[in-house]
């Protein structure tokens, strides 16, 4: 696959911005049991499940998926995310609509939130920032910071027995996310008080799910491999609205 500091053309805009998100390392130091030992316990299930013994600490990642999105209608997308908790992520992906690609980019770099998505690169379809768009994305680094385990000393863990929480703190946002761990130390989902403005009902905090389906490792690391995304706002109707697939991961 390719090297992260490789822009995909649905983020060229912002190919500052990736550069520097692909610059973020970690220390070099290696995961052994005895660095999540002070984590409560489920949460040391999760990471002792997640990363292998001696597997460097990383701070980034690079993901390639596939999946559907629900944009009115179910369409299928590609996409390539770059992801560095506390600091930022951009997801920059291409979508299908009526046989026509739509490309661009969600983001949270530099402590704000941007959505950016042109018809066949060129042709404006959706543009949007602001606090409220800001806030969103803060809450979804939150919650995908699950595909980066080994940055789990960058949150503050609280919980016992099986109920476990990560709060993270993002250009001075803080964001909590509970999860979902079995026995074993598999990781089955998460949910967090996000905001966002689902099915238009106003800006505020919603409930937010992901069900993590299957698992996929990558050079010592497991992390979702299939998950379902989606807003549960008390109504009648489903608030699902993603379904991927992992089909490759890089760390550094």
């Amino acid at each position: 696959m390719s090297e992260p500091l490789s822009v995909p053309r649905a983020a060229r805009h912002v190919r500052g911005q990736w550069k520097s998100l692909a610059n973020v390392h970690g220390t070099g130091q290696r995961f052994h049991a005895t660095l999540a030992e002070d984590l409560p316990p489920a949460a040391r299930r999760w990471i002792i499940h997640a990363v292998a013994e001696n597997t460097p600490l990383a701070r980034v990642t690079r993901l390639e998926m596939r999946g559907q999105i629900r944009l009115r209608a179910w369409r299928s997308f590609t996409a390539t995310q770059l992801l560095a908790p506390g600091n930022g992520f951009i997801w920059a992906a291409t979508a299908k609509v009526g046989g026509l690609p739509i490309l661009g980019y969600d983001r949270f770099t530099d402590g704000s939130g941007e959505m950016r998505w042109r018809l066949g690169g060129l042709i404006p379809v959706m543009s949007a920032h602001g606090p409220d768009v800001t806030a969103s994305a803060a809450g979804r680094l939150a919650g995908e910071s699950i595909f980066v385990p080994m940055a789990f000393p960058l949150a503050r863990w609280t919980g016992d027995g099986n109920n476990v929480s990560a709060t993270w703190t993002m250009a001075g946002r803080e964001e909590t996310v509970h999860l979902d761990v079995a026995g074993d130390g598999a990781l089955r989902g998460l949910r967090m008080q996000r905001w966002g403005n689902p099915e238009g009902q106003g800006f505020g905090r919603y409930q937010f799910t992901v069900a993590v389906e299957s698992e996929r490792t990558f050079a010592g690391i497991t992390i979702p491999g299939r998950l379902r995304a989606g807003w549960d706002t008390g109504g009648a109707s489903t608030g699902e609205f993603f379904r991927a697939e992992i089909t490759d991961a890089h760390f550094r």
